[in-house]
């Protein structure tokens, strides 16, 4: 298994023009001006649609924001898209909490900071210089219906630690080199794991959200190895992940756990469809623990999905967790 993955996560820190609410999940609200702005400066036939764009293959807007169809007869599973190179982190939803325990507030004020993340992988990682411009644009134009602008200040990256870097400013704009990649940390001497769920994970069966009440180790092990293993295998260019994904359904068919969780319903606009969506999923905690080995070996797809999410909607911030070790006796 590859030991340094080309994954890494970018703080962006704006400052507004005016107030702004945000909505109860902003993930929808911010991806939908990310990828405005950038097909805006990548397109170069100005089609209406990608479909037969004869640049489609290389244009960075669809290597980015809006990939290839997959294809036909892939050995892991059938698909409809290939999954994004990236992940928009926003603020947590308003009805919970950061880490430092504070509500993050729904209304800001002019002046004020809007900081998110993002979650770059692989192909998107060498096109960095142009996500920075793109989001520039992006806030620029403005948030929400109501147009808030928004002055893009900072970009930092985050190391493993989640100690932020500076590498772009409005007076330094140059990005200097770092390590933009993570190196796969050994798996703990623990026979438990919990997931701290801070956005709302939603885990499908047969196209229908699955409640806390219904959901397992086995449909959260095997939602997330294939999105962790198609993700590295199209855009990082490191198909030995597939190879390890059957065995997670077995493996995790030997896990016990234990959950926390309630639902949580937003409501977004879909451009597309041009009507609101409720969408929804668990938050709250989801400890799992079992043998030794099975530990270890769901270890590193548990890791990795602290930066790739799982479940539906990921590229837009859903399914988000941070991981904790434990030690439960019996």
């Amino acid at each position: 298994m590859p030991i340094s993955i080309p994954i890494a996560r970018y703080r962006f820190t704006a400052r507004l023009r005016q107030s702004l609410r945000l909505p109860d999940y902003a993930g929808s609200l911010l991806r939908g001006l990310f990828g405005a702005a950038l097909r805006h400066l990548a397109c170069m036939t100005r089609q209406s649609t990608c479909g037969g764009c004869p640049v489609q293959a290389s244009c960075p807007y669809t290597r980015i924001f809006e990939p290839m169809p997959p294809p036909d007869g892939h050995k892991l599973q059938a698909f409809n898209a290939i999954p994004s190179a990236y992940v928009v982190e926003p603020p947590p939803p308003v009805t919970t909490r950061t880490s430092a325990g504070s509500a993050y507030p729904a209304q800001l004020e002019e002046g004020q900071e809007l900081v998110f993340d993002m979650v770059l992988t692989g192909v998107a990682l060498e096109q960095m210089a142009l996500v920075i411009y793109a989001w520039q644009r992006a806030l620029a134009h403005g948030l929400t219906k109501s147009r808030c602008p928004a002055d893009l200040m900072k970009v930092e990256w985050v190391d493993c630690t989640g100690t932020p870097h500076l590498i772009w400013s409005i007076e330094q704009p140059r990005i200097p080199g770092h390590p933009a990649y993570l190196n796969l940390p050994p798996a703990p001497e623990a026979n438990a794991l919990q997931l701290h769920i801070y956005s709302p994970m939603r885990l499908q069966q047969q196209g229908h959200p699955i409640k806390p009440a219904h959901l397992t180790p086995r449909a959260l092990l095997t939602t997330l190895a294939r999105r962790v293993a198609l993700v590295l295998e199209f855009h990082a260019n490191q198909p030995q992940w597939g190879a390890l994904v059957s065995g997670i359904s077995e493996q995790a068919q030997q896990l016990h756990d234990n959950r926390e969780l309630h639902w949580f319903d937003w409501v977004r606009y879909s451009s597309r469809q041009r009507q609101e969506m409720t969408l929804g999923g668990v938050l709250g905690r989801w400890t799992l623990r079992g043998p030794a080995e099975i530990m270890t070996s769901i270890w590193p797809w548990l890791w990795l999905g602290q930066w790739l999410h799982v479940g539906k909607n990921a590229s837009f911030g859903m399914g988000g967790y941070v991981l904790e070790q434990q030690k439960i006796d019996g």
